[in-house]
């Protein structure tokens, strides 16, 4: 029986030979600029590495130090779950809702509205010093020149610095931003749902658009749904809100764990310690994606 699996595995490796090596770039790029970094970094993680000298090994010493006495990587832990709940859950809902209605619209004007709704999200830059401009603190700033005007406020406000108002501000802007590759996915997806699936629905009892989009839309977008859930949690847990709010904002009030990452591995080149948050934030996103494919499952159902 081993023999003939082992002919066989022979044999069709001789027949996909073609294929395999149309694949071959690719998974070398995969692993060069991927698994590879993973391997180091989970190395790394063990050492003390200061980039001058050669790697110590530490054991959990990093693990150790940043949960019990590194308390701002958990307050960073903290500020990432919160914009990235809120981010998240909203953005991926605004994503998959704009998408739905633009699905009803003509053809022309749904590859216009599209266009329109996705730019954003490649203009972060452009976005950002708009943003920067809108939210300035002194008297000239565009809200707090119009709020002065108005005579709605006395004295300008610190939008970006008064921790009262740094989350609204990051969670807001990166809303207005939050219709990326996902938003793509979700249009698409609509596009190739059957049509005669909502004819049989309707025969078997759907009376309205809501069971339609539960029990025939969503359960065939699901493949859409997935890469879309893993991008929006891959971009919102590794948010870093610096180039709005600076670095390191104030109070630390949006300080995240990308932030952290940065401070340890760019700044101070603790590059054992930075491996050791980098490891521990890749395991909070494949978590978090297993939770998300878990609940997807009952999509439907």
């Amino acid at each position: 029986m081993e023999d003939r699996i082992r002919s066989n595995g022979k044999y069709n490796f001789r027949k996909n030979r073609p294929l395999y090596l149309m694949i071959l770039p690719f998974m070398i790029l995969f692993f060069t600029f991927t698994i590879l970094p993973v391997l180091m970094a989970t190395f790394t993680s063990f050492t003390h590495y200061d980039v001058l000298q050669p790697p110590r090994f530490v054991g959990l010493e990093n693990f150790r130090r940043l949960f019990l006495e590194d308390n701002l990587f958990i307050l960073s832990i903290q500020n990432t779950f919160i914009m990235a709940l809120l981010i998240g859950t909203i953005g991926f809902i605004l994503s998959f809702f704009m998408a739905w209605l633009i699905n009803e619209l003509p053809t022309k004007l749904r590859a216009v509205l599209t266009i329109v709704f996705y730019a954003p999200s490649m203009a972060t830059v452009a976005f950002t010093t708009f943003f920067l401009f809108f939210f300035a603190g002194d008297p000239f700033g565009y809200l707090n020149s119009n709020l002065l005007s108005r005579g709605l406020i006395d004295e300008p406000i610190l939008w970006l610095q008064d921790p009262d108002y740094m989350i609204p501000i990051v969670v807001g802007t990166q809303l207005l931003m939050a219709l990326g590759i996902g938003f793509l996915s979700f249009v698409a997806g609509l596009q190739t749902v059957d049509k005669t699936q909502y004819e049989a629905g309707y025969v078997d009892g759907i009376t309205n658009r809501w069971q339609e989009l539960w029990f025939i839309t969503l359960p065939n977008m699901k493949p859409q749904l997935m890469f879309a859930s893993i991008m929006t949690i891959t971009g919102t847990l590794s948010l870093d809100p610096s180039a709005l709010m600076g670095f390191p904002s104030a109070q630390y009030r949006t300080h995240t764990i990308v932030n952290h990452l940065t401070d340890f591995g760019s700044v101070r080149m603790e590059m054992g310690y930075a491996s050791a948050i980098a490891l521990i934030l890749l395991g909070m996103m494949l978590g978090i994606n297993k939770l998300f494919q878990m609940f997807l499952r009952r999509v439907g159902t």
